[in-house]
């Protein structure tokens, strides 16, 4: 059965979100502290997704994620974040969470977010052609890695799934609308800002100088360019 993290302190909302996913077909892991999240991590290796609640007793779901990214990044992260706290959102982004809901969500809502993430998460491996080369850097798309001069850099799926479809699309501007369709899938909830903050995120990790990028430039009032 395919298992999900699910951390949340108040008792109430995380039995809520346990029952719901249960009868979507999903294990449940649950954890009340961030210190049991990552232990139950440990314990169950085969988690593929996260649910992390970011107002936590003993540190921070922000702190949670960076702990998680540090040792996987291959596991998919959803922030549960305030309405009304804007900054929560980008930061839980940057810090390396895919994607967010805000409370209060709607059950489907949050499982159609989980389905989504659960799908990227599972990889697409292309036997026939496996890497893609362009300058500086290869993507292996048989163990969904990318490699700059050599050195491996860690990326997310969703990061994976960005730099694909830079990297298979070479020199094309893309709109905001097409990354967001093609790596989050047309039937998601959220916003057009998920999109710029994963871009500023895979900035950091690709580009020679963040603040002045060569490699994913912006087609300002469109989308991004990949390009150099």
């Amino acid at each position: 059965m395919k298992k999900v993290l699910v951390l949340e302190d108040q008792a109430s909302i995380r039995s809520f979100v346990v029952i719901n996913l249960k009868r979507s077909g999903y294990e449940p892991i649950e954890a009340g502290t961030g210190a049991e999240a990552l232990e139950q991590l440990k314990l169950h290796p085969d988690i593929r997704v996260a649910l992390l609640d970011i107002m936590l007793p003993d540190m921070d779901g922000f702190e949670v994620c960076r702990k998680i990214r540090a040792s996987d990044s291959k596991i998919g992260i959803i922030m549960l974040t305030a309405r009304t706290q804007e900054m929560d959102k980008v930061t839980g982004l940057m810090t390396g969470a895919d994607d967010y809901v805000t409370k209060p969500f709607s059950t489907t809502e949050l499982t159609a977010r989980i389905d989504a993430l659960y799908r990227r998460v599972g990889g697409d491996n292309d036997p026939s052609n496996s890497e893609i080369a362009h300058g500086p850097f290869r993507l292996n798309t048989r163990n969904r890695t990318l490699e700059k001069n050599g050195e491996r850099i860690k990326l997310t799926q969703v990061e994976y799934s960005i730099v694909k479809m830079f990297m298979e699309n070479p020199g094309k501007a893309l709109s905001r609308e097409d990354i967001l369709n093609t790596v989050w899938g047309r039937d998601y909830f959220g916003e057009l800002k998920i999109v710029d903050v994963n871009i500023r995120r895979l900035r950091i990790k690709i580009e020679d100088d963040s603040t002045n990028p060569t490699y994913i430039t912006t087609v300002w009032g469109y989308g991004y360019k990949w390009g150099f």
